[in-house]
This record gives structure tokens, C-alpha cells and sequence, in this order.
């Protein structure tokens, strides 16, 4: 971290890295990064006023919004990159972003891997999938800060806070965008990181309620296919291969090793068990994160949108005035929370 920030510095005016780590930690961290950038604890008063569970009480917080909402409001510019902790941003593509910030509000690159272990593959060929019927959801954005500011922030009670941050600009009426040419190098995850999270990326697209009937039929098509013998069976991986190398060709055969389309049945497959294993967890209350359960996945546009009317019609003040959620002895957030840089890049 500490090369990268140095190298970040010479491409941006001014970085931010909100550190969740204990204390202790967080002093030694100040002290090897110091050099290159501000390093701050989460404020749980960055955040704004959720929605409250039947009853009155709050569900836990999502701690990558924390901490992209305390970045956000004490950068010093209104061009703001934010990153997770695994992102390695070029000069190039900071400036690929803050360029895209002249015509919208929030700007989407794509990631893709640095390096190819097995573990990178299997998840490539979600991204790889995900690209060729759409969209993939990139662990960096680049933001107007006067934006995401007017709007109050987005919700910290959800787990697929990317999408929860997207549609929250939409329905605000501000400009999205996304940018598949822009490919921002990210380091893969470490194999224990990996099997983590196959359940709580499956669960995110109980957000997504076409999607998730497709990936929910999965298990039943490839049994019905199964009975019938190996050909259909051949026949439907040979066509995830084929989505996938869609995928490939519009990332970039360049950045993609040529084996990667292969592992799309094998993550559809595990997509297809993990799917079924995310609504079990929703009927329990939520799905596991960082101990504790994240119940929401994201919210629908109409339910932002009624959100937004109620709020409109009942809070005084200024449509940026946000309310900043009270500290709560019965209410945690992720205790995972990863250092952000949060970088400003030089025009």
C-alpha cells in the first residue's frame, strides 16, 4: 500500500484513506503513509438517516459506505475517485475518470485482475458474464462530491452499496455512466477472501429480481439437463464458454488469459447453489458480514423514489441536508472495514 500511495500522490492533489483498523493499528499506518496521504478513522456521523426495522431498531452498517462517506465529505475538491483497498489505479485511468466527471455526476470503469491465480479465473468468468450480458460492478467509481453531497449520500443499511450508490444518483435525477474501455488493474483475492464471498455475491442480486430468477434456475436446468444425458449438459456449458468469451472480447482479449471462459460453468454452477443458499439466509434474517447480518440487499428505484417524495414532504432544510444516524450501543458496523484511498486526481 504504502508504494502504491506514493505513486497515487504523483497523479492526484489530494488522497484520503479512511482506516477502520483498532488504534493502534491506525497509528501505524499514519506513520508509514503519513508522507502521501490523510489517514482518518470512520465517522458515523458521515452516514445518513436509514430506514428504521419494525419496532424502531436499525439493522447493522455496511462499513464500505462509512467509510466512502466520511472520504467524501472531507475531500478537499469536487472530483473524488474512491477505491477499495484492492484497487491500483494508473495515472491513466484517474484521468479517464475525472475527464467523464465534465459530462456526469458518477462515472463506472471495470476492473480486472492484475494477476491469474485460480482463484482469479473462477471469479473472472463472473466478470467476464456479467460484461457480456451487461454491466460488472467495479470496486471504484469516480463521484462529484456536490452531487452525491446534495443528494444526502446513499443508504449505509445495505450490502450491494454500489448498486444502493447508483440507483440513489438516478433517481436524483443526475447523469450515470459507464466506461467499459477504462480498465483499472485490481489485486485478486486471497483464497480464504474468495470462499467468503460466494454467498454474499449471490445474495446482492436479490436487488436484481430478473437476474435473480435466471441464476435461481439454474440448479433445475442443469438437473433437467443432466437426466437427459451428457450432450444438453455439454450443451449448456459450452454456452456459458461462449457468453463468456463475449465477455472477454469486450473487455479485452489483452488483459484476459484465453482459458478464463472455460471456468464460467464452473461459476455458474456455484452461482446456481450459492443463489438458493442467499435466499435461505434472507428468510434468517440477512446474510453473514463481518458478524453481523446485512438484511437488504439494495434497494428497488421505487422504493428510492417513494423514499425520496417522504422525505421531500416531511424534513425541513435543504435538499443536501443529511441527518447523521446517532451513535447506537445496539448498532454495529462491518468491523472489517479496509483502508480506502480516496483520491482527488489534478485536472
Amino acid at each position: 500500500m504504502s508504494s502504491y500511495l506514493a505513486e497515487l500522490s504523483r497523479a492526484v492533489t489530494a488522497i484520503t484513506v479512511v482506516d477502520g483498523s483498532t488504534p493502534e493499528r491506525r497509528r501505524v499506518h499514519e506513520a508509514q503513509w503519513g508522507a502521501h496521504a490523510r489517514v482518518v478513522e470512520p465517522d458515523l456521523g458521515a452516514v445518513v438517516t436509514a430506514p428504521q426495522e419494525a419496532g424502531g431498531s436499525r439493522r447493522a452498517l455496511n462499513g464500505k459506505v462509512l467509510g466512502a462517506m466520511t472520504g467524501i465529505r472531507q475531500a478537499r475538491h469536487d472530483a473524488v475517485v474512491l477505491a477499495d483497498d484492492d484497487v491500483r489505479h494508473t495515472c491513466d485511468t484517474l484521468a479517464r475518470l475525472v475527464e467523464a466527471l465534465d459530462r456526469a455526476d458518477l462515472v463506472r470503469p471495470v476492473n480486472v485482475y492484475e494477476a491469474w491465480p485460480w482463484q482469479a479465473r473462477w471469479d473472472g468468468a463472473r466478470t467476464l458474464v456479467n460484461l457480456a450480458l451487461g454491466t460488472d460492478w467495479p470496486g471504484t467509481f469516480a463521484l462529484r462530491r456536490s452531487t452525491v453531497v446534495r443528494v444526502g449520500g446513499w443508504s449505509p443499511e445495505v450490502l450491494f452499496e454500489n448498486l444502493e450508490l447508483w440507483r440513489t444518483v438516478e433517481v436524483a435525477g443526475h447523469v450515470t455512466e459507464s466506461l467499459t474501455d477504462v480498465r483499472v488493474p485490481r489485486e485478486p483475492p486471497s483464497v480464504r477472501q474468495f470462499w467468503s464471498q460466494r454467498v454474499r455475491q449471490a445474495y446482492d442480486d436479490l436487488a436484481q429480481p430478473s437476474r435473480l430468477v435466471a441464476e435461481l434456475s439454474i440448479l433445475p436446468v442443469t438437473a433437467l439437463a443432466a437426466r437427459r444425458g451428457p450432450v444438453p449438459l455439454a450443451v449448456l456449458a459450452a454456452l456459458g464458454v461462449t457468453v463468456a468469451a463475449r465477455g472477454r472480447r469486450r473487455l479485452g482479449a489483452d488483459v484476459v488469459p484465453p482459458d478464463v471462459p472455460l471456468w464460467a460453468p464452473v461459476w455458474l454452477l456455484e452461482r446456481g447453489v450459492c443463489t438458493w443458499l442467499a435466499l435461505g439466509s434472507r428468510l434468517h434474517g440477512g446474510v453473514r458480514y463481518h458478524g453481523t447480518r446485512v438484511r437488504v440487499a439494495a434497494h428497488s428505484h421505487v422504493w428510492l423514489r417513494r423514499s425520496r417524495r417522504e422525505h421531500a414532504l416531511g424534513a425541513p432544510g435543504d435538499e443536501g441536508q443529511s441527518y447523521p444516524m446517532r451513535r447506537n450501543p445496539h448498532q454495529a458496523f462491518g468491523r472489517g472495514l479496509s483502508p480506502r484511498p480516496v483520491g482527488t486526481p489534478t485536472p
